[in-house]
């Protein structure tokens, strides 16, 4: 696998979502079962470690959950990312997509060996291909439909997504490779939704969600709305620690069977052999150093160290550790999964000991401050320019671009600036501390970056976003702006430049800067001239 994890957020352009209220208490962060680590077996000044190796590291870490024994032993959040706002989980949400069929093939609504052309002979093509024709859910869950590439860049181009992937050929015998595709993860949420009447995100509702006390999620849906199944859920971090808990507890939750613990070991045991990267590669020597190549099972990688897990792109981990009995939940930004999970290994795996160690107060008092102080850093520069004041509340008309915006403008005061941007659809507001974090929200053309369009998809229509954003002036003619879309792993860097009357508005979204340009920034650098009034 490269670096760049590209297998999930390329279905996550322009789809709807859907809020889902769960009617559950406050987040708590397991303050009912909280301990320190080292009553748990694990040693804070390890966790420190695992913490510093991080900061001196590319990876960009949002959030860590550790979980021992049932209890939550450190927990911590890089400002301005939170503890109660949902997280984009891309793929990681394939996980959640296996655990309601695993409820289905509990209450008897299907089996992993019943045909998939089965439920839905209205939407089959004209003429069914023997491997179409062999295709079953367990190749769904395995990943191994028989397409020679994932298909879903195809299939998210089209109105009927169903319709789309059955159409496509398959040429392999399912279950004779693995080859990733996420549009056979969102089969298996329409398949859901066509035996038990209800959406994937409503049918978990009372078997998962609500158990497992989780506040409220988001599920992105097809046009059809049908949820996307393989991308698109959106959850706390304290969501996956619980989820990832509940797998670790064989499906059972305070006392109560929720899954079967049948179907836990089924779905978490190795099903197929991913191939190695490339041809002449030894997969035994690959397996030394790859969590990608330790083998698929229902929607959950195989790691080493015998653990399993759900992950997403970006760095976005669900870690089961059965052996060590913990949970590590982790939402990041980094282009390098395998060496956030390689710091995992390095540090916080040691740190996990047999039995509890010996209290250590001032260890675990400096991690808790440590953890309480995590923050992202503010941009670097001046918190002034005399520009500021020239600019002030002047709206400057922009040369005709493909972004269709029309005009911007700059409001100053004190340690605050708002953005204005306005197109034909109306105008748009960031506001922003000036060498501090401000909260909002934004419906910004092309913002987020996961769903602006980025990778050519289609948009329907933006949905406000949350954002903390901070500015500094990096000289006195460029003020650079960053935008945090606390939601997602991303982030935009906007760089005002100013020249007399003139000014250039340059967007660098967080993912061209973490695929080294592999997926460039599309929005246009935008031009324009002062206007004479302020109005």
């Amino acid at each position: 696998m490269s670096k760049f994890d590209r297998r999930s957020f390329l279905q996550q352009a322009g789809l709807a979502t859907a809020a889902l209220g769960m009617g559950a208490p406050p987040l708590r962060a397991f303050a009912d079962a909280r301990a320190t680590p080292e009553a748990s077996g694990v040693s804070s000044q390890s966790i420190r470690t695992f913490l510093a190796a991080v900061a001196g590291s590319s990876h960009e870490m949002h959030s860590l959950m550790i979980v021992r024994h049932g209890q939550n032993v450190a927990q911590g959040w890089w400002r301005p990312y939170r503890a109660d706002t949902p997280q984009s989980l891309y793929s990681l949400s394939k996980s959640f997509t296996s655990s309601a069929v695993g409820f289905a093939v509990a209450e008897g609504k299907l089996k992993v060996t019943d045909r998939v052309l089965d439920f839905f002979p209205d939407q089959a093509p004209a003429t069914v291909s023997d491997n179409l024709k062999a295709l079953r859910i367990q190749h769904l869950l395995t990943m191994s439909a028989g397409h020679a590439k994932d298909p879903t860049p195809l299939v998210t181009r089209e109105q009927d997504w169903v319709k789309a992937f059955l159409s496509l050929p398959i040429e392999h015998a399912p279950g004779s490779l693995f080859v990733y595709n996420s549009g056979a993860t969102y089969m298996l949420s329409a398949i859901v939704q066509k035996v038990t009447g209800e959406k994937l995100s409503d049918y978990l509702r009372p078997r998962l969600f609500a158990p497992l006390q989780v506040s409220a999620i988001r599920w992105a849906t097809c046009p059809l709305g049908i949820d996307a199944g393989g991308w698109g859920l959106s959850a706390t971090t304290e969501t996956l620690a619980k989820f990832g808990r509940l797998y670790l507890q064989q499906g059972q939750w305070n006392g109560k069977q929720l899954l079967p613990q049948s179907w836990v070991q089924e779905a978490t045991t190795l099903k197929i052999q991913q191939p190695a990267t490339a041809p002449g590669t030894d997969l035994a020597q690959l397996k030394q150093t790859s969590d990608w190549h330790q083998g698929y099972a229902y929607q959950f990688w195989r790691c080493r160290h015998d653990a399993f897990r759900g992950d997403g792109a970006f760095g976005q981990y669900c870690i089961v550790l059965p052996k060590q009995d913990a949970v590590i939940a982790i939402t990041s930004a980094t282009g390098d999964m395998q060496g956030l999970l390689n710091l995992v290994w390095e540090h916080l795996l040691p740190a996990l000991r047999d039995k509890p160690l010996p209290a250590d107060a001032s260890a675990s008092s400096q991690l808790q401050e440590q953890l309480a102080a995590l923050t992202l850093p503010l941009p670097s520069g001046s918190h002034t320019s005399p520009t500021s004041a020239r600019i002030d509340g002047r709206r400057f008309e922009l040369e005709s671009n493909s972004l269709g915006a029309k005009h911007v403008a700059f409001h100053f005061k004190r340690d605050a600036c708002k953005f204005e941007l306005t197109t034909a659809a109306g105008r748009f507001d960031v506001d922003c501390g000036v060498g501090r974090w401000a909260d909002g929200v934004t419906s910004m053309p092309g913002t987020p970056p996961e769903i602006s369009g980025l990778v050519g998809l289609p948009v329907g229509e933006q949905p406000p976003v949350k954002v903390a954003a901070a500015g500094v002036w990096r000289d006195d003619n460029t003020l650079q702006m960053q935008w945090r879309f606390y939601g997602t792993p991303h982030h935009d860097v906007v760089t005002c430049r100013f020249d007399d009357d003139r000014v250039q508005v340059e967007f660098k979204n967080s993912i061209t800067t973490i695929s080294g340009g592999g997926h460039p920034e599309t929005r246009p650098a935008l031009q324009g001239r002062a206007l004479l009034d302020k109005r």
